[in-house]
C-alpha cells in the first residue's frame, strides 16, 4: 500500500506560520515626517505657488485683485529680447565656468593624491574657497580688481604691463573676469568629490600597470578614468546645474552690468520681481529656467540609467 502525501504551498496572502499577515508599517511615516515636512514647506509649496504665479498678472503695489491671464506672460516672454540675450549670457556662464573648472579640479586632485610633504596642510588649504560665503568671496574680488588699488592692477604695473583697467566695468572683460571668480569659488567642491574618487581607485591596479609597462597617461586613461568617471559624470552635472543659478556672486561683483553683460536669467528675473513690481512675468522667467534645469537632470539621469545597463 503506497501513502501519497501532499505538500502545501503557501498562497499569496496566507498567514504565516509564526503568526498573522504581514501587514504595512504605517508607523514609519512617522519617521520620514520630520524630513519630509521642510520639504514641502521650503521647497514644493514655493515651487507650485511660483508656478501658479506665473499665469497671474501680479505686480507690487497694485489696488485691484490679482487676475488669471493664462499664458499671456509666456507669450511675452518668447518676445522678450533681454531675456533671450540673459539666457544666452547664463549658457556662457554655466559652461565658461563648468569646463575650467573642473579640468583644474582634476588636475589639484591628481596632485593632492600623490604622497607629498605636508599633503594635510595642502588639502586644508585647497578648500579654503569652500568655506567661504559668496557675498564674502564678490566683495574680496572686488577688491583685487579695483582699479586704483587692486592687486592685479599693481601686479601689472610693477611688472610693466600697462596702467591696469576697471576689469569689472568694461564691456569685454566684465564676464571673463567674473568668469574668473566663478571658478576659483567653485574649485573646491570639485576637487574634493574628485579626491575621493581617486582614493577609491584600488592602488593595486596602477602598481599592475606600471609592471606592465604603461606609463602615467596610460594609466590615467585605463586605470583611473573609468573608475573617476561617475564621480566626474555627475560633478560636471550638478555643477553646471549650480553655475546656470547663480545669483549672488555675480550679483555683488557686478550686478548684472555693464550694459548688461553680466545680466543672468536670475538676476534678470530678481530685477523683473523686486525693482520692477512684476511678479508674474518674474514667475514665468522662473517655470523657464526650471524646465531647461530638468531637462539637463533628465539628460544626466538617463545618462546614468544607460551607463550602469552597460556595465
Amino acid at each position: 500500500m503506497t501513502r501519497v502525501t501532499a505538500t502545501k504551498r503557501s498562497t499569496p496572502g496566507a498567514p504565516r506560520a509564526g503568526g498573522g499577515r504581514r501587514r504595512p508599517d504605517h508607523g514609519a511615516w512617522f519617521l520620514v515626517l520630520p524630513a519630509l515636512i521642510p520639504i514641502l514647506v521650503l521647497s514644493v509649496g514655493p515651487l507650485l505657488y511660483g508656478i501658479l504665479l506665473a499665469f497671474t498678472d501680479s505686480q507690487s503695489g497694485r489696488t485691484r485683485p490679482t487676475q488669471w491671464i493664462g499664458a499671456l506672460n509666456f507669450r511675452d516672454l518668447l518676445h522678450d529680447t533681454l531675456f533671450w540675450e540673459s539666457f544666452r549670457i547664463g549658457l556662457v556662464w554655466a559652461v565658461g565656468v563648468t569646463v575650467p573648472q573642473f579640468l583644474l579640479a582634476l588636475g589639484l586632485a591628481l596632485l593632492l593624491n600623490q604622497e607629498l610633504r605636508l599633503r594635510w596642510l595642502a588639502r586644508a588649504l585647497a578648500i579654503i574657497p569652500w568655506a567661504m560665503p559668496e557675498v564674502v568671496v564678490g566683495v574680496m574680488w572686488r577688491l583685487v580688481y579695483n582699479p586704483d588699488a587692486g592687486v592685479l592692477n599693481e601686479t601689472l604695473r610693477d611688472l610693466g604691463l600697462g596702467d591696469g583697467r576697471d576689469w569689472l566695468s568694461g564691456l569685454g572683460t566684465a564676464l571673463p573676469a567674473v568668469i574668473v571668480v566663478g571658478i576659483w569659488a567653485g574649485m573646491p567642491t570639485t576637487t574634493v568629490a574628485l579626491l575621493a574618487g581617486l582614493q577609491n581607485t584600488p592602488r593595486e591596479l596602477h602598481e599592475a600597470a606600471a609592471v606592465d609597462g604603461a606609463g602615467a597617461w596610460r594609466r590615467f586613461r585605463t586605470v583611473t578614468w573609468p573608475a573617476l568617471r561617475p564621480v566626474a559624470l555627475a560633478m560636471v552635472a550638478l555643477n553646471l546645474i549650480w553655475n546656470f543659478n547663480s545669483f549672488a556672486l555675480v550679483y555683488v561683483l557686478t550686478s548684472g552690468g555693464p550694459g548688461g553683460r553680466t545680466r543672468l536669467p536670475m538676476l534678470f528675473a530678481y530685477e523683473e520681481a523686486f525693482r520692477y513690481g512684476q511678479f508674474g512675468y518674474a514667475a514665468a522667467m522662473g517655470c523657464v529656467m526650471v524646465a531647461v534645469i530638468s531637462v539637463l537632470l533628465a539628460l544626466f539621469l538617463v545618462g546614468r540609467l544607460r551607463a550602469g545597463d552597460d556595465t
